[in-house]
């Protein structure tokens, strides 16, 4: 919960196993936070960012069930995301959490790797303005054709805010992806670089001083 928190070179693990329902391995809750050349493993609900902004780059993170959740606005840079085989036949990366449209919070997965078991979804909107981009990244093919899941209502499907930019891969084809109001499969220039380091958590002001690699804008 402390602003400007760093882990480097750490294994964290809830090995609580896929049966355990929610088993979260990292909460973070800092401002400025980064997370660098770690590992995050877990099944359901492994890496909850809770709020403020971070940066987590390098890092191996590993779940079933909405494994990336929170309500912080987090880039996720230069990662492997792996989707693991669970007690369900679908999981789901992400389930951000913004519940106001004023909030300027959401999930931005760049650069990163994307791939696991059958039956994955990039995410599902756990809270009415659920915002997720995923961009520049490699997607195999676990991911569903249609790409995203809605939660048990459909409430947010117009009012959420998901987008796909430069994505490549056998999972990356947008072709047969969900046709929500509020689903932007292919992000304009503009609106991509308002998801990068630089754009989305203003982190080419504050992460140079941490010594961490990082891209401040798209590749």
């Amino acid at each position: 919960m402390g602003d400007g928190f760093i882990a480097r070179d750490i294994t964290f693990v809830n090995s609580a196993g896929p049966n355990a329902e929610q088993a979260v391995a990292l909460r973070v809750g800092s401002d400025r936070s980064v997370i660098y050349r770690c590992s995050i493993d877990g099944y359901q609900d492994t890496l909850y960012t809770l709020s403020k902004r971070q940066f987590y780059r390098e890092t191996d993170i590993s779940g079933t069930v909405d494994f990336i959740f929170g309500n912080s606005a987090v880039v996720l840079q230069s990662c492997n995301i792996v989707s693991r085989k669970g007690s369900s036949d679908e999981n789901y990366v992400t389930a951000q959490g913004r519940s106001d449209p004023n909030q300027n919070t959401g999930i931005s997965i760049h650069n990163c790797r994307i791939t696991g078991s059958t039956g994955t979804y990039l995410g599902r909107p756990w809270k009415q303005y659920s915002r997720t981009v995923v961009m520049q990244s490699f997607l195999d093919g676990s991911i569903h054709p249609s790409g995203w899941s809605p939660w048990s209502s459909s409430n947010s499907l117009k009012s959420l805010f998901y987008g796909e930019f430069g994505n490549s891969g056998p999972g990356s084809s947008v072709s047969g992806r969900v046709d929500w109001p509020g689903y932007h499969p292919a992000l304009t220039l503009t609106e991509a670089q308002g998801f990068t380091v630089s754009g989305f958590i203003d982190g080419s002001s504050w992460l140079p001083s941490t010594g961490v690699v990082f891209d401040s804008g798209l590749l």
